[in-house]
């Protein structure tokens, strides 16, 4: 499934109604229908009060649609109209004349108080927000963010449904200038929007839903638009690697994990862990030799490959001594628990050289490390893979977090196919690019995953896949997906104060039998 913008629904909607012939009242008829399915597919109760919301654009012109077709239905709901309505033009204005013609009720604002709007919400079970939709590039204005504070207190108490987006979020990256709809649902025509998943949107939108009203989701290719894509439980089902049921520890890979120092053990550790908990056949993990004795009580598991150490971290000799040794691994990981140290840079140089083309996930201090050095990347002649948080992310682009998260997608997309790698953007919602432009969206994500081990668990979930086989994207896309939602599903009995990395390797094993692959 893609992800929509403002932009390309209008475009896609301007082909629809110019090249196909739909005209877009019967767009905006189809649009209200398809809400009015939603809220009769699960009512909060039986014979349930509706109150519709409706601004004056087409969003209103929804609500129209959707308070004239539930009359239809034998119900008696509620349209307000919070503009005036001599604002309304087009397709919106057709709907509206259909309305008032049939003699059907209608509360204007503009003729009562807010009070009495707000006397109205109260004996209301179902709230429905077709107030602005997606065309919002400015703060809400008075009356309209005052009614939208008012319906805002009844959240949790009454069901919320947004149509197409929250009132006062932004379709384009999520921004809520001022105030927004706190929905409990959103119902969205065609394609998910990206203010879903960026910056102030998933505080908003609630659980959501993609609907069809006729306007071909095949349009987006004709157009040639380049549209993010979402991850879904299809997808990464077909991402996971294959496990052929004859085969052994060398048909799923051999993983190197490369990592750890005096004061990180634990780092390494739970990228190994994860790693085996989610299907490499092997894992050895190289750390220095002086934490080789607590890693190994803790990691019985995996094999070692204890290697020379100046104060905690490892030293230039311990290059001379993996290098011999590294054919054996089918993908690499760098960077958990590493930490920063004297002569670092030309460290990590010398290992990705040494390195006979595996594909590589660089993670925590080694993205700092190589920071300088991203044309040793760009030249790389394996995958490489980066999966940095917002603060490494800015680091590597001499730019503060705040403009990284300013324009996620954008930036992760210059940066993969300017660096020639595979771009994983943590966050609380996970955005992947491929060198050739290529963008996905994780739908998931959970504040119980905002914990120290937690990225660990990821990398190691990716190394592992890639051992085993999976492109680096199908890689990156299972494992962020099975990830967030091993997380997700933990919280739910431990709570999100309580998830610990190890809860998470747990919850990977869970996924893995009962979730994803047995769709």
């Amino acid at each position: 499934m893609l992800i929509a913008g403002q932009k390309e629904m209008q475009q896609m909607d301007q082909y629809t109604m110019e090249k196909l012939g739909l005209p877009g009242v019967v767009l905006m008829e189809n649009a209200g229908a398809k809400v009015v399915e939603e809220i009769l597919a699960d009512p909060p109760c039986d014979n349930p009060r509706v109150i519709v919301l409706a601004g004056g654009g087409n969003n209103g012109g929804d609500g129209f649609v959707i308070a004239r077709r539930l009359w239809d239905l034998g119900m008696e709901p509620l349209l307000c109209l919070l503009v005036n309505p001599d604002r309304i033009k087009g397709d919106a204005k057709v709907h509206l004349n259909v309305y008032t013609n049939r003699g059907l009720p209608i509360f204007y604002l503009q003729e009562n108080t807010l009070e009495d709007l707000r006397n109205e919400l109260n004996q209301a079970d179902i709230i429905i927000d077709a107030i602005l939709g997606t065309g919002v590039n400015r703060p809400v204005q008075e009356p309209l963010s005052q009614v939208i504070s008012m319906v805002n207190e009844y959240e949790r108490k009454k069901l919320l449904i947004s149509v197409d987006i929250p009132s006062g979020v932004s379709s384009d990256d999520g921004k809520v200038n001022g105030i927004a709809v706190k929905a409990t649902k959103t119902i969205t025509f065609v394609f998910p929007k990206k203010g879903f998943f960026l910056h102030d949107g998933p505080k908003y939108v609630g659980e959501w839903k993609a609907v069809d009203i006729s306007v071909s989701p095949t349009i987006a290719m004709e157009l040639g638009l380049a549209m993010p894509k979402l991850i879904t439980e299809s997808l990464v089902k077909a991402s996971v690697p294959l496990r052929p049921k004859h085969g052994h520890k060398g048909t799923f890979g051999h993983a190197l994990i490369v990592g750890g120092s005096r004061s990180f053990i634990g780092a390494p550790i739970f990228t190994a862990k994860a790693a085996l908990h989610s299907g490499a056949g092997l894992v050895t993990l190289a750390i220095p030799e002086s934490i080789y004795p607590m890693a190994a009580a803790q990691n019985p598991e995996s094999l070692f490959l204890p290697l020379s150490e100046e104060d905690g971290r490892f030293s230039e000799k311990a290059i001379d001594e993996m290098a011999p040794l590294l054919h054996q691994f089918d993908s690499v990981a760098i960077g958990p628990g590493m930490s920063r140290f004297p002569r670092g840079e030309e460290w990590i140089k010398s290992f990705i050289t040494s390195l006979i083309h595996q594909p590589i996930v660089v993670d925590a201090d080694a993205l700092y490390l190589l920071r300088n050095d991203l044309d040793l990347v760009r030249q790389y002649k394996g995958n490489v893979l980066f999966t940095p948080h917002p603060g490494e992310m800015a680091r590597l682009m001499n730019l503060t977090v705040k403009e990284v998260e300013e324009d996620r997608i954008k930036i992760a997309k210059t940066f993969a196919k300017d660096h020639n790698v595979y771009l994983l953007l943590k966050g609380h919602r996970t955005i992947i690019a491929t060198p050739s432009g290529d963008v996905y969206i994780n739908p998931y994500g959970h504040d119980a995953l905002g914990k120290g081990g937690s990225g660990d668990v990821l990398t190691g979930m990716i190394t592992s896949f890639l051992a085993q086989g999976a492109s680096p994207v199908h890689a990156l896309i299972a494992a962020s997906y099975i990830h967030a939602r091993a997380g997700e599903e933990k919280a739910k009995t431990l709570s999100s104060y309580g998830v610990m990395p190890l809860d998470i390797i747990d919850g990977i094993r869970d996924q893995l039998n009962n979730g994803i692959l047995r769709l």
